[in-house]
């Protein structure tokens, strides 16, 4: 069992000496026991990349000090990354064509990050975020959520249910519309197109029945009366 000579740095501090294993009481034994089971479940966890990083350590205490210093890196680090994570927060708006489920990833993405960094948001704070960060076509569905729910006990992924609940109805009343409008615009097409239509058959019809009536008029005049001149003829047919 290694000692702690963590305090035996300065004059007067207690010197800790390593025991020899026969000088083990049961207390002991116990300690050493379960630090070989913390060490085996840390070993198990890491892959060979981050094992190399902490063979070194003797104890699971040590592993797991030199992991923190690995992953989170020292006070000045997270501070950094705070900052960064922060500025993502308040900056972060639905972007155009981005549908509700990609913003909700995004979204929660940034509050677990901040989360591990020791930034927590309450319900409201999220829930007021959320919906500022939506487009204005949102509006309508914002205002009333904000007057029917208590935003203090609406979790985020409650409130995100809801935002896709609406998203879907709008696009299902979106596809409705959609389909329905080529049918009336063609409708409306053979309502203007008809009139028109049967107007140009009818006159077409009256034309070729005046020629006709035209024409079988003179043959009837040439036909009983004989002193009906090609001249005369050729007035009328002027006329």
């Amino acid at each position: 069992m290694k000692a702690n000579t963590a305090f035996a740095v300065s004059d007067g501090a207690p010197e800790f000496v390593e025991k020899k294993r026969h000088d083990y009481t049961n207390e002991d034994k116990k300690k050493v026991n379960l630090d070989n089971v913390a060490r085996d479940i840390l070993y198990k966890t890491l892959d060979k990349n981050m094992f190399s990083k902490i063979k070194t350590c003797t104890t699971a205490k040590e592993i797991w000090e030199k992991l923190i210093q690995i992953c989170e890196g020292n006070d000045e680090t997270k501070e950094n990354k705070l900052t960064v994570s922060q500025q993502k927060y308040e900056s972060i708006k639905m972007k155009d064509g981005e549908t509700m489920t990609e913003f909700d990833e995004r979204f929660s993405a940034v509050v677990i990050e901040l989360t591990s960094l020791g930034k927590e948001y309450s319900n409201r704070e999220l829930a007021l975020k959320v919906m500022r960060a939506l487009p204005r076509e949102w509006d309508v569905k914002t205002v009333a959520m904000r007057e029917s729910k208590d935003l203090n006990k609406l979790e985020l992924q409650d409130l995100f249910a809801n935002l896709k609940a609406y998203e879907f109805e709008l696009e299902t009343r979106s596809e409705a519309l959609s389909t329905s409008q080529p049918t009336k615009d063609l409708a409306a097409t053979s309502e203007q197109c008809s009139p028109s239509t049967s107007k140009s058959t009818e006159q077409l019809s009256n034309d070729a029945m005046s020629l006709f009536v035209k024409k079988f008029g003179k043959f009837l005049r040439r036909s009983y009366n004989p002193s009906f001149s090609y001249n005369n003829a050729n007035k009328s047919e002027d006329l």
